[in-house]
């Protein structure tokens, strides 16, 4: 049973799932092992920073984050899903923090001024304003500087899937990632910019797929913008990790932007249908409501977690110039979301639940 669609731009219904229309510290140096990097973190305590770290230190490397050392690099909550408590401890080993602030650019200057790297990974600078200090002390320092952006900068378009040099929104939400790979390339610095879709998987904190989990768990109708044939775009955060890492020592990827994605946009009717097979049930049991957001208010609530617009990349850029390949499918990768975090929150409490904006679709 296929749910998940390639890179074409569809419209209409189809399956037989029900559908029911409504309404439309001090310096400290050392040398990373032979043929490793000596790497710095922005981050790397939370979902893909922390996968991330993990393929670092997997792949040999001298991993020092940064971050506010809110979270002890050797707590517990850092392992990721199916990490032994050996393999945990063997990274602990590999790891060292610098604590500090990255929105405050003279705190990080301070930190970092005396330090001395081969690469450093970016990983959650927002506006060009969080990453100008660092970029401003690493130019002529480092090997390479690895950029976490975001395919939210490219600019709507009818012919789809993005592709890397596609026209991008000054506009977007996601201006001060632009903003910042401007400055990059101005800078001179050797950089490589990383522009993931929608991340997945489990320890997600943005509440993605759970926002579909929660609706199916709880067996309601699922609310579903439009006609739900737009197709979007998601990236596991395994795979995201590991394309990331994969640009360390490659050449070609300096200087260069890559797309990061499943291989097949999905549905946002395939999203649903994906998640009920993910958790077991049948998928044509599911009932989805389509409506149009326009007809209500919504407030500052989300009533979605996706845009109602067609959004999907292509990775081809990435899978031929990294020695990268993408390992999960978006089922598989649903799979591993819901057995791996939600089963987990639900069992600790941990689930929102909250169907407001819901009630407000299917009440009409």
């Amino acid at each position: 049973m296929a749910f998940v669609s390639g890179p074409a731009v569809l419209g209409g219904s189809s399956g037989n799932a029900r559908v029911r229309r409504r309404g439309m510290p001090g310096r400290v140096v050392v040398m990373a092992a032979e043929g490793g990097k000596r790497v710095l973190l922005i981050g790397g305590t939370r979902f893909s920073g922390l996968y991330l770290a993990k393929e670092l230190a997997d792949r040999g490397h001298e991993l020092v984050l940064f971050n506010r050392g809110n979270t002890a690099k050797d707590d517990p909550k850092l392992k990721v899903p199916g990490e032994s408590d050996e393999d945990f401890a063997k990274r602990v080993e590999k790891t060292s923090v610098i604590v500090g602030d990255r929105t405050d650019g003279e705190d990080m200057v301070a930190k970092l001024k005396d330090e001395s790297f081969d690469i450093v990974f970016d990983n959650n600078g927002r506006e060009l304003d969080d990453s100008k200090p660092l970029i401003d002390l690493m130019n002529g320092k480092v090997q390479q500087y690895v950029y976490m952006s975001s395919a939210g900068v490219y600019k709507k378009s009818d012919i789809m899937p993005h592709i890397e040099g596609d026209e991008e929104d000054p506009k977007s939400r996601h201006k001060g990632k632009l903003n910042t790979e401007a400055y990059l390339k101005e800078s001179g610095i050797p950089f490589t910019s990383i522009r993931p879709t929608y991340i997945y998987g489990a320890l997600n904190y943005n509440p993605l797929e759970q926002w579909f989990f929660e609706r199916l768990d709880a067996g309601r109708p699922v609310p579903v913008p439009g006609h739900g044939m737009h197709l979007t775009g998601l990236g596991h955060v395994r795979d995201l990790a590991s394309a990331m890492a994969s640009v360390i020592g490659n050449d070609k990827s300096i200087g260069q932007i890559y797309n990061i994605q499943d291989r097949k946009a999905i549905s946002f009717d395939g999203m649903v249908k994906a998640c009920a097979q993910a958790m077991g049930k049948d998928p044509d049991s599911v009932e989805i409501v389509h409506y149009n957001p326009k007809d209500f208010d919504f407030g500052k609530a989300k009533a979605f977690p996706m845009r109602p617009q067609h959004f999907f990349c292509s990775p081809d850029k990435a899978l031929e110039e990294l020695d990268w390949d993408i390992k999960f499918t978006t089922e598989s990768g649903l799979a591993d979301s819901y057995n791996n975090d939600f089963v987990h929150k639900k069992a600790a409490g941990g689930l929102k639940n909250n169907f407001t904006t819901d009630d407000m679709v299917l009440s009409k």
